[in-house]
């Protein structure tokens, strides 16, 4: 099974078989992939997919484990900003350290296992986690917490700007 890893859509094609009087120019290395939550658009769209396919393919049929009263699941994961967010920095480490072949080398995944599936595992299926009032069949979204004020230390409205700056 191949399922794509968060560098996957970084990768770039061989370059042309090269004559043997020019040496190939070296390429650059890829650029590491941006978190999900600084994405938007298409782009946030493409990484959605790639996550969505990593956690149907993945995460769920190895790591899934039965869903109950003390550890929720939502069918409509990718609802839940929070669950997005955690699972996408799990994937992220997933791409890193399942690599044996990496800086992580051969205890990577069992790094990975202990370090970042475990915790994240556990929070997401916390009675009280993003997950809290979802019942299998039954998504139920959460309302984010009130503010008294959007930017309690900004300008006020219509307030002239601060001596210091003005021009």
């Amino acid at each position: 099974m191949t399922v794509p890893t968060p560098s996957a859509e970084q990768e770039t094609e061989a370059p042309p078989e090269s004559s043997s009087e020019t040496p190939p120019l070296p390429q650059p290395p890829p650029a590491a992939p941006k978190f999900i939550l600084y994405l938007e658009g298409p782009e946030y769209g493409r990484t959605l997919r790639q996550l969505t396919l990593w956690v149907h393919h993945v995460l769920l049929p190895v790591y899934g484990r039965e869903v109950t009263s003390m550890a929720p699941w939502c069918s409509r994961w990718w609802e839940h900003p929070e669950a997005v967010a955690v699972m996408h920095g799990l994937w992220l480490a997933w791409g890193e350290m399942s690599d044996t072949g990496s800086e992580s080398g051969m205890s990577g995944p069992a790094g990975w296992h202990r370090d970042f599936l475990n915790p994240t595992m556990q929070n997401l299926r916390d009675p009280a986690g993003p997950f809290a009032g979802c019942k299998p069949g039954s998504h139920r979204p959460k309302d984010t917490p009130p503010v008294d004020a959007v930017d309690p230390f900004g300008p006020s409205p219509g307030a002239p700007p601060p001596p210091h700056a003005r021009a």
